[in-house]
């Protein structure tokens, strides 16, 4: 009987190895691979007319939507939570309601992080097409949509149950030309076989050419590293800096904004950690802006919340951050930045916006 016992258990152990292997084997065969730089050829393009001119003032929305998944109501399993997908009119909802926020800012661009165009978790909901829909079918009219993938996975393992096919990324929408747009691979700190299920993060880079002039606007929409353990962290967060110096030496206004994952100078205070044991950000640091060059964010209202549980109405029940912003080069300048206190109704993200003026060149 023993015999028989730790045979049956033998094969069963044996299906189990080779099912892991087999799986590990296929994500492998599968595995997103996109190439440093690739250009973004299907950005949808409306026939925007507007011009942008040195001198011109513009606003900038930036939010992660959180894939319309992490509302008011969720906690997530990265976090300490344990959801993974929520109810799809709870989906709906999140979608509808970001789409609301984005009309009622009308902004002339907008940078969007954690934008599903086909996933388990969303119920293969085209996000990115809906807010497209709505920038172009807003007051400002037709606009520029540009699309990049930072995770792309046909199975995504875990948890249990798991969270299946991924297709998310960063999204970014203009109501100026755009003369092209480029998606730059971010170093990744993950090896195999995690990496194989795991997010390549990215640049979303849109050039806005200057009426009358050969420069250029610089738009980056990004959304750097999460769960890892620092280096990746600032790994991607040098070359950022990196890219960006090097488009402003060449004369350009450069504007990049979205989730750092990283607190922003003086935000610990305003928001501190209240237990290390649980998800904690990185921390950016002045130094690594140089001369003349500005972070902008607000310090008066919490731009993300930890998802460990849903979000309590009690502020002392919640951990805050303060991790979306934005960095502006020496020749644009900072009118105002408003993180707008949303209590995170449809995202454990609040949208954060920013006006500024394109200084003009002497």
């Amino acid at each position: 009987m023993a015999k028989k016992v730790f045979i049956g258990l033998g094969i069963f152990l044996g299906v189990v190895a080779l099912s892991v292997a087999g799986l590990v084997g296929w994500l492998t065969v599968t595995e997103y691979r996109p190439a440093g730089v690739e250009d973004i050829a299907d950005a949808q393009d409306s026939g925007a007319a507007r011009s942008l001119s040195a001198g011109d003032s513009l606003t900038i929305l930036s939010q992660n939507t959180g894939y319309c998944g992490l509302g008011r109501d969720s906690d997530f399993f990265m976090d300490g939570g344990t959801d993974v997908k929520p109810a799809k009119d709870q989906i709906n909802t999140n979608v509808a309601g970001i789409g609301e926020q984005i009309e009622a800012v009308s902004p002339d661009i907008c940078f969007l992080q954690e934008v599903d165009s086909g996933s388990d978790r969303s119920y293969d909901a085209n996000q990115c097409a809906y807010y497209y829909s709505t920038m172009r079918d807003g007051a400002k009219g037709p606009c520029y949509d540009a699309y990049a993938l930072n995770y792309s996975c046909n199975f995504v393992p875990f948890p249990w149950p798991p969270i299946g096919k991924v297709h998310s990324g960063l999204q970014t929408i203009s109501t100026f030309p755009v003369e092209k747009s480029q998606r730059i691979a971010l170093p990744c700190p993950f090896s195999w076989p995690v990496s194989t299920a795991n997010l390549k993060r990215c640049l979303l880079v849109s050039y806005v050419p200057l009426e009358d002039s050969d420069k250029e606007l610089v738009l980056v929409n990004l959304h750097l590293e999460a769960y890892d353990d620092g280096e990746g962290k600032a790994a991607q967060t040098k070359m950022l800096m990196d890219f960006l110096t090097a488009e402003y030496e060449k004369g350009n206004y450069v504007i990049a904004g979205g989730d750092f994952n990283q607190t922003f100078p003086g935000a610990l205070d305003a928001f501190p950690i209240k237990d290390a044991d649980l998800w904690t950000p990185g921390v950016l640091e002045n130094d690594i802006l140089p001369d003349g060059w500005q972070f902008a964010c607000d310090l008066s209202v919490p731009s993300c919340r930890l998802l460990n549980h849903p979000y309590d109405p009690d502020p002392d029940e919640n951990q805050f951050y303060v991790i979306d912003g934005f960095i502006l080069s020496p020749n644009v300048a900072l009118d105002s930045v408003e993180t707008l206190d949303l209590q995170f109704e449809y995202t454990d993200h609040n949208p954060v916006g920013i006006h500024v003026t394109l200084q003009a060149q002497p």
